[in-house]
Parts: structure tokens; sequence; C-alpha cells
């Protein structure tokens, strides 16, 4: 073996006590190293180049020859070690012209009875103005996914608002029409909703159990933060209907696992506090936060110390989820449970999420928006029910999420696993879509070698949690 150039950009590592863990960056994957293993990844860290023969005087000659030689060549093999110095990724070079899509949101209705503070719909109205979606908009929506799906056995219909059952009619032509349309192509079909609860009646839970959704609940946790934030359109807090509403359902629905979305505001960073209290006292299968930082009133964002203060309780949750798993149980933290599917599937990602590839989003006049966080806004949409999907536009788009290049996602080690982040939070932050979300890098970093932690221990003492527990994931807030 001559000079090889070390690959700066391709490898990271976690020290866990005595446990040394290579995180391949381009695919993802996690080594656990022996002790030469670890030794020999310290030695590269500060090399630009390496020889055999300079390795060999820095380790000693000695029995363990062939076990260098071997270990080398797996570096090798994982482009660690090239002939090229390493490279800053600049992503994919792609024509992205087909669109797969196997999911569409439904915005069903602008008009919400609430007036959360801090929410980002562009196109929110007041009950009494809201601009509701018309069937033949919806049936043409179902007809364009069960187009441009084709290839999917599964369709999932996500229903959207505003506040969605304020057009529960139309969601039940949606769900019957789109239930006989899947019967005679042979598919199967899968309904979600994101609701605030506060219309919720045993008639819709049984209609909703009946057909199977998948449902999110948005509350922010105990009464004293969820009425701060989440009131009606006169002022008043809603904990107390969200609650009572929540725990009907919950007794009363059986089909699949209830899940909660919070909300993380200024003023607001006791994850733990508000994990139990949904987790434990109202009895959420699972609990998800989504901090706040880009909103259009900025007196709701968090500021960088209220970040560090949400990511230290999220730490501290994650070490309660690991200590659960040990025991062969998942605490609902849905966070840290989806960076484990992330870490257990060794996910690679181009595209930070499904929008435009997998999801588009049909608001009430029948155009095609990136995501459902975009409807109302000011971004270019990509076509509409009527004439199909701008794949034009839509393709250069995401064409353009995928280049790394001049971004600091191209050196940054979890850029397969980010993919620089949420496409709406950073064009509320930055204005363009395609900008990473900077103001996470940080903390997100942090976050994934602390999965990584978390990950280990678990795969160490109990695997079977992973077999048992963890699948593909597809989570849509």
């Amino acid at each position: 073996m001559g000079q090889l150039f070390v690959n700066r950009f391709s490898f990271h590592d976690v020290k866990l006590g005595d446990r040394h863990v290579l995180f391949h960056i381009p695919s993802s994957g996690l080594f656990e190293l022996d002790a030469l293993g670890g030794e020999l990844i310290d030695y590269l860290k500060g090399r630009e180049q390496i020889s055999f023969a300079a390795v060999e005087e820095a380790f000693g000659a000695s029995s363990q020859n062939a076990d260098l030689a071997q270990t080398l060549e797996n570096f090798r093999e994982l482009s660690i070690l090239g002939e090229l110095p390493g490279k800053p990724d600049a992503g994919m070079d792609v024509t992205i012209r087909d669109f797969p899509i196997s999911t569409v949101v439904l915005n069903v209705n602008t008009g919400c009875n609430l007036s959360c503070t801090y929410c980002y719909k562009e196109d929110l109205d007041v009950p009494t103005k809201g601009r509701r979606m018309t069937f033949d908009t919806a049936r043409k929506s179902i007809e364009l996914l069960l187009s441009e799906g084709a290839v999917h056995d599964r369709i999932n219909v996500i229903f959207f608002g505003g506040e969605p059952l304020t057009n529960l009619p139309l969601i039940k032509q949606v769900v019957d029409y789109t239930e006989a349309r899947c019967s005679e192509l042979g598919k199967h079909v899968d309904f979600s909703m994101t609701t605030n609860a506060t219309m919720l009646t045993e008639e819709i839970v049984d209609y909703l159990d009946h057909h199977r959704f998948g449902i999110s609940i948005s509350m922010d946790g105990p009464q004293a933060v969820h009425d701060r934030r989440r009131i009606t359109v006169s002022g008043q807090g809603t904990y107390a209907v969200v609650a009572a509403k929540s725990k009907m359902l919950l007794e009363r629905y059986r089909s699949k696992p209830v899940g909660v979305r919070v909300t993380l505001t200024a003023g607001f960073t006791d994850v733990v506090a508000i994990h139990e209290h949904l987790k434990d006292d109202l009895g959420f299968a699972e609990v998800g936060v989504a901090p706040a930082t880009s909103g259009p009133v900025t007196v709701f964002n968090l500021k960088s110390d209220e970040l560090r203060q949400v990511f230290d309780s999220m730490k501290t949750l994650g070490r309660a989820y690991r200590d659960a798993a040990l025991q062969g149980k998942n605490n609902g933290f849905s966070n840290m449970h989806q960076l484990m599917s992330d870490l257990y599937e060794g996910r690679k990602k181009a595209l930070p999420c499904g929008a435009g590839v997998g999801l588009l989003a049909v608001d009430h006049k029948g155009d095609l928006n990136l995501c459902h966080r975009f409807t109302g806004s000011d971004m270019p949409l990509f076509g509409n029910v009527d004439e199909g999907i701008a794949k034009e536009a839509l393709g250069t788009f995401l064409e353009g999420a995928t280049k790394r290049e001049g971004k600091a996602c191209s050196t940054c080690r979890i850029r397969n696993i980010c993919a620089g982040g949420c496409y709406h939070e950073s064009y509320a932050r930055f204005g363009d879509p395609h900008s990473p979300t900077y103001h996470y890098c940080d903390l997100m970093r942090e976050w994934v070698d602390f999965g990584i932690e978390i990950y280990m221990e678990i795969l160490q003492k109990n695997p079977r949690f992973f077999q048992k527990h963890l699948s593909t994931r597809s989570v849509q807030q």
C-alpha cells in the first residue's frame, strides 16, 4: 500500500466509555470498533495522508501486522482511505421528472374554531369565513393520487385545515369515494387527521375508528401551558375541553395508537413535564415535540438559550426512553423513536422529507403545494388538480434541494440524516426553502451523537427491542 489520503468527510467517531463507535457518514451505518480500529481512527483523524509503513512504525511491528493491514483495507472499502483526496459532498446530480406520490394532504377548510397565537398558517380563517374544499376538488385530488401513484399498493389520504372536522361532511364523502375506488383497483388506503380535538363526539370517534384513521391531536401540555397559546377566537383557553375530549377519544379508540403533537414556544421549555402530563396523566400513546423558531410572530419563537434548554430536556426524556427500552417497552417519546428508526434502518436521505416526491398538499382551490405547511403562502405552486403536477417546475425545485455545494451540509456529518432540515422552516426563517436550518445545526449534530449513544446501549443490552418496536415510519406533522 502506497500513500493514501484520509477522507475526513466520510466518518465520525463517537466514544462511549471504553467503546468506540464509527459512524459511516455516506451510508449512515454504525460500526463498533475493536481496540485496534479505535486507535487507527484516532490516528487518522489528525492526518491528511498515510502510508502502511508509517502506520506500521507508529503502531509497532508485531504480530498485529495482518490485523493492521486488514483494518486499513476495511477503511479503504468504506472510502475512509483512498487514492484521491476526499471532497465535500456536492449532493446528487440527478434529473427528477417522475413523482410516484403515495400521499395527498387535503386542506378541507381554511376555517378554524381556535385562534392559536403561534399558528403558521397563512390561509387560516375564522369559522365564519372559512374557505371549504368542494367534493369535486377532493375527488380530482384522489384521482391524481391514484394516477401518479399507480405503482403503490397502498395510498394515504391526510385531512388537514384549519380544523378539518369543520368540514366533516366532505371528509365522509372522500372516505366513501376513496374506499370504493381503491376496492375497484385492488389497492389499500390509510386515512389520517390532525385535529385540535374540540369538535370530537362519541359518534365522530366511532366513525374514525371504523375507518381506522391515524389520529394526531394538537395539544401543548398541562393547562397552564396549553391555555397560554391554544385559545378560542374569543380568547378563552381550551385545555379543559381538549383534555376531556382526548380522554373520551382514548377510551373509545381501538384501531390505532393516538399520538399528540406539541408546539414549544417561548417561555415553555420543560419537555419532561409536558411529556409526563400528556403520556402518563392523559394516556396518549406517543408524544412528539416541535420547537417554534421561525413563526411569523417572533415573540413566540424560542431563543437560543431556550433551544438549549429544550434539547437538554429532550435528552432527559431520551434517557427515559432508553431505560424503558431496556425493559422492552416504548415510552412514547416519538422524537427519540424516530431517531432510533433512522439509525436502525441506516437511513440515507438526499431530501429532507417526502414533500414533492411522495407527498403533495391540495388547498381549497385545488392548487398543488409542496406540503400542507405551505398552503396560503407565497411559495410557488406546482400545478393543480385539473392540469396535474407541474413536473418541470417541481423537478427543478427538488433537484435544487439535492445540491449541497456551497452549503455547510456538504461537510456536515449528519447530512444524510438531516438533509438540510424542513423546507418550511427554512423558508420562514431565511426566505429560501433550500437553505439549511442553520439555527439548529449544532444542536442537531449533538442530538444525533446522543442518539448513537442511546442506540448502541440498547443494541448491546436488549437488541430485541428494535425488532419488536421499530419499523419504517412516515410521520406527517
